[in-house]
Order: C-alpha cells, then structure tokens, then sequence
C-alpha cells in the first residue's frame, strides 16, 4: 500500500487530521443559519459557524456530534496496518524525500469538512466565520482553546505564518496557482484573522482556500529554522490529536493519541480519534507484506491486488472468522489510475503516435485474466460520477466548445462527435487482432516512424523507444504484456524498475516515457484544476506529470472555477473532460468503486458509513474483548 493509499483509505474530504488539500467550493448563501450585522463597504456582513457548497449546510451550529460516528466509541488500543517501500522525510510538502505514511495526520487546518457533506465546510477551529455579499474578505474568529501538541496556545499569528509559509515555500504547483489572490492578511487580535481578497481570486474558492490553511507553530518553525521546501526527520508542530511516537527508517512508524488534545470533547471530535496508536510497518515487497499480515504481525491490510483479493484470502484466520474481508463502496469521485506520457519528449507530441501506443494496452485481458473481473476501466477523469461527460456534447456545452473551435484550439469534430472513449478489445488474449495492430502501424506510418529491416521503427534515424519505470514488482505482470504488443509492432519498449526514492526523483524531473498516475478530481472541480492541467504547471508538478500544455484546456479552466451553479459546474466540467479525453495524454488502467479491507477481528465501525469515507484512522475504533478473545485462541499473539 502505498503512501497515499493509506491517506485515502483514512480521508474524511478535509477531515480534521487530515492535509491540507485544494478546497474548491462553490460558495453561495446559507439561509436558515445566517445573521446579518453591520455593512462593510455598505454590504450586510454575514456571521456563520459555516459555509455551504450549492445548498444548506447539512449540520447546524448546535449539532451533538457527525452523525456518521458512535459518540460512545471507546479509546485505546492499536491499529495497524502496512506500506510499501521507504522513506526518508516527515514533510509532505516538499519536493525533497519521501514522505513518511500518514505523516500530515497531527495536522488541522481552520475549516474543515464531513463525509456526509459534499460541499460543506465549517468552523474548526474558529467559531464563527464573517464575510460580505462579494466575499471580498473573509474573517475567522478563532477559539481561544487550541493548543499545539507541546501545550503552546495557537492564536491568529501562527495561521498568518502558515498562510505565508505555503505561499512562500509550497511546492510550485501551489504557488502558481494562487500567487495574487490575496491582497492582505491582517492579525486583528490574537483570536481574530482577515484576509482579503483581490478580484483575481476565484470566488468558489476563497473563503476555503483561507480556511484550509494547516495551523502549524511560528515559534517552533522560527526556532528550530525549519523549511517547508525541505525534508524533516520530524513531523511539524501541529495542532491534531495524534503524535509522532517513534520510528526507525524504511522499517516502521507508529504515531500516538495526544491525551492532552485540545480538541477530545468538541461535537465534531466526539465519536473519532479513537485509537490510542496507528502503527505502520514497512514492506520492501508485496508478498512478505502480505504473510506478515497472515501471522498477524499487523491486523489491516487494505487490499490493492485483485489476485490476492479474489484468491488469497483462503487461509485459516479467515475460514474461522478471526479475520474479515469487506468491501466498502466509495461514493466519492473514482480515481483514474492512468499511464500518462511525458509531452515533454518530441515524439509523444504526435496524437498518432499517442493513439497507436495506447492501441496495444489490453485492458479487457488484463482485468479476465490478472483481475479476475474486479475493475472496471476509467473512461473519464471524474470516473463514478455525475461530471463525466457522456455521449455527444450538449448545447450548452457547445456554448463553451464553439469559441474554441472558431480559434482554431480545437476540431470542428468535437463539437459532434460522442467523447473519446479506450478501445474495447478482445478479452481472451493479450495480444491485439490484426486489425488493431494494422491500425497501430499505419499511425505509426503517417507519423514517419517506419519499420525498418531489423523490425524497428525509426524516424530520422532514430529508434523508436518506450521506457515505463515502476517501483512496485506488482506491475510486472501487467506491463510486460503491454512491451510484448508493443515490440510488436517495432517500438523498442523497456519496464525499468527503480527504488520509491529513485521513482519519486525521474517522475520530478521528467526521466521516462510513461509513468503511473492517479488522477484524482473531486465533486466540485476548481482552482485545483490548474495543479493537473494547466500550461503554468506543467514545468514542475507532481500532478501535470504529463507536462500538459494546451490552450483549450488553459481557456476551459477558468470557465469551471468561474461556475456559479451546480448546472453550470457540470457543464463545464463535461466540456473539460470531453476535452481532456480527446488529446490522449493518458492511458486508462483501472479503478474499482469499493474499497478493499481485510481485519483481525477487533475493530469495529459503524453499521453505516458515510459515503465519502472509509475512515478507518478516524471513526473506527478497537474492541479489547475481541482481541482478547483471539489472544486466548491462539489466533493472535
């Protein structure tokens, strides 16, 4: 499992021990939950204890606790669980290392979100928020009872030092996207923070793009002269209810509760945080994390590998019941697990080229024969939801596409023709029919890569060549077969597997062909958007790993992040992803809508669970009877 594998199979949207993410959120007025008090600039000044995305919050200021959650879920015990690979670094914002699993979990941020609420966002830690009818401003009135882990009061100074620390060291993805949106933050007292807007700020995003802001310690950052640009052999002084407790490198962490969290018996904590620790042991390989788990060296193995799901899970703890499987649907937006090309090489700016490599991955072989028919392939970058396009485009739609097209940016064609959708091929072999494989060829033909007589295609006198790294041996069975078509038709293609630092570092500077990765969109699609696809990120980001630069999709973004209602936020969203799919950037590979969790029997969730989260690190909880239980059988040491 890899490292955000374990973030996503914890998240809660914006939980309150979570990271700080791209809260994009469509920000209209709340009616039933709202006081209005003196103008500023001769507009009413609304006071709530939240904000609601297209709709009414769905809890009010009052609420007892989330309604997802067992209020009496007892505390202690442990939960642990694996990941693969190694790390070096407790910083997950920096450019520099790997980052340690769940290394962000002691951090809360000023709002926050539910699992049941898709476009809500509430006080945190403030308790109540102030904005005008323009939101040119938004002021948090921030409570007077958070603490750091170390027992030092949080107060406006450290939220305007964290602020500024994302904006002056984040990662550059981050920066280029939300440099100039605001004009000023001001400290009004030490439980009271503005911050202004200039009118570049998209609207959806600003009160949660200030909101989101992790609260970290200025005086622990100032006095240890710590950086958020470069790696740290120590989580940030943070606010939340868990602690680093010990670690030893590549091999193991274990993070523990907080006893004196300042946050234990606020209504949005009640029922969460449950474990007393969250231990995580580290795996070099899948196989020896998977005995591990068997013996019971940890007790949660979220399950990634159809195989083993459909065929491994034979073995005595779980035929007696002292080990359960479950899986859990996923109500959120699908992840679309993808092969991406680097546009930065030449030879992958040709549509032909792109079109004919992407002929030769069978997805419908590969799911029969290595996935049992457990995933389904990704037809849209917003898979398992309302915001993929479908069929041929809409008016409305073709409202947004026409302008494009009359540019030149795009075919006439799109304006037409149904989405791009993966070739569906024959599942009974890998290899590709003829007729594909004369497609492939003859694309490869009309882009001036000919075969020569050694069968390899050249063009200017150079080979033709394809280099996907990976880190994870799990991949082996399914690239190889996608090299064998492809050598098939003369492209000289390699799988190089590398190290996880070596993997993070070439997919950084741009060192392969193709590369894994997860595209992962949410509900309301916004300024985060610029982050994956837009022409300002593409020299340097971990998402636009494919270094995309297109002046359609540049020209769309600002049409999403400008979208007012929900109808009009589906309608751009389509009109992108239609977009997206036509350039043929990316590969589809797969995604599942359920998640994959096997146990020893001593935890336990609700019979209910929300449908944006798994939760496990956050609203499960560990029954000390059961596990005694299996101790005196023998099942568990």
């Amino acid at each position: 499992m890899t490292n955000r594998q374990l973030q996503a199979l914890a998240k809660t949207r914006t939980q309150p021990n979570g990271r700080m993410k791209w809260m994009g959120a469509g920000l209209l007025l709340v009616a039933a939950t709202l006081t209005s008090v003196t103008a500023a600039r001769g507009q009413d000044v609304t006071i709530s204890h939240g904000y609601s995305n297209f709709g009414e919050l769905k809890y009010g200021p009052d609420f007892p606790h989330l309604d997802y959650v067992n209020p009496n879920a007892p505390k202690g015990g442990e939960v642990s669980t694996w990941a693969l690979g190694n790390f070096d670094s407790f910083n997950q914002y920096a450019r520099d290392g790997v980052p340690a699993a769940l290394n962000t979990i002691g951090s809360e941020s000023v709002l926050t979100s539910t699992a049941d609420d898709p476009y809500g966002v509430y006080c945190f830690m403030c308790t109540t928020l102030e904005y005008p009818e323009d939101l040119s401003f938004v002021t948090f009135n921030l409570r007077k009872d958070v603490t750091f882990s170390d027992g030092t009061p949080m107060t406006a100074e450290d939220i305007a030092f964290s602020f500024n620390l994302f904006l002056e060291q984040g990662i550059s993805e981050y920066r280029r996207i939300v440099e100039g949106f605001i004009d000023k933050v001001e400290v009004i007292n030490p439980y009271r923070i503005k911050f202004s807007f200039n009118e570049a700020a998209s609207k959806r995003d600003r009160v949660t793009f200030a909101g989101g802001t992790v609260a970290f310690s200025k005086a622990w950052f100032e006095e240890n002269d710590i950086r958020l640009d470069k790696s740290s052999d120590r989580p940030f002084l943070s606010t939340g209810a868990y602690v680093l407790d010990s670690f030893d490198y590549n091999r193991q962490v274990i993070y523990a509760r907080n006893p004196e969290y300042w946050g234990n018996d606020i209504p949005f904590n009640k029922g969460r945080n449950n474990f007393d620790r969250i231990r995580i042991e580290y795996f070099a390989d899948r196989s020896a994390a998977f005995e591990a788990f068997k013996s019971g060296e940890y007790l949660l193995k979220s399950e990634t590998d159809p195989k083993d799901w459909a065929t491994g899970y034979n073995f005595p703890a779980v035929l007696s019941g002292d080990v359960k499987q479950e899986s859990i649907s996923d109500g959120d937006v699908g992840e679309a697990l993808s092969f991406v090309f680097n546009l930065d090489r030449e030879k992958w700016q040709d549509p032909k080229v792109r079109e004919a490599v992407s002929l030769l991955f069978n997805f419908e072989w590969s799911n029969k024969a290595l996935f049992f028919g457990l995933y389904e392939r990704p037809k849209s970058f917003w898979p398992n939801s309302e915001l993929a396009a479908q069929g041929a485009p809409t008016p409305e739609e073709i409202a947004l596409l026409q302008p494009l097209v009359d540019e030149g940016l795009l075919a006439e064609s799109i304006l037409t023709d149904e989405v791009a959708m993966p070739f569906v091929h024959d599942d009974s072999k890998n290899r590709p029919s003829r007729k594909v494989l004369r497609r492939a060829s003859k694309l490869l033909d009309e882009a001036g890569w000919e075969v020569g007589g050694d069968g390899v295609r050249r063009k200017d006198g150079e080979a033709l060549t394809l280099n996907v790294i990976q880190f994870n041996p799990l991949y082996d069975r399914i690239v190889n077969p996608f090299i064998d078509n492809l050598k098939a038709i003369g492209i000289q293609a390699d799988l190089e597997r590398v190290d996880t630092a070596q993997y993070v570092e070439r997919r950084r500077k741009g060192d392969f062909d193709l590369a894994n990765q997860r595209i992962s969109m949410n509900s309301e699609p916004s300024i985060g958007l610029g982050a994956w696809f837009s022409s300002k990120t593409a020299d340097s980001s971990s998402r636009n790993l494919m270094r995309l630069r297109d002046p359609a999709v540049d020209a769309l973004i600002p049409k999403v992040i400008a979208a007012d209602t929900l109808d009009e936020l589906r309608t751009s969203v389509h009109a992108m992803d239609r977009v997206l799919r036509s350039i043929g950037f990316a590969i589809p590979q797969w995604y599942k809508k359920d998640n994959w969790v096997a146990y020893f029997d001593v935890f336990r969730h609700p019979e209910e669970l929300p449908p944006l989260a798994v939760g496990i690190y956050d609203f499960w909880w560990y029954d000390a009877e059961a596990a005694e239980r299996l101790k005196a059988s023998g099942a568990l040491r």
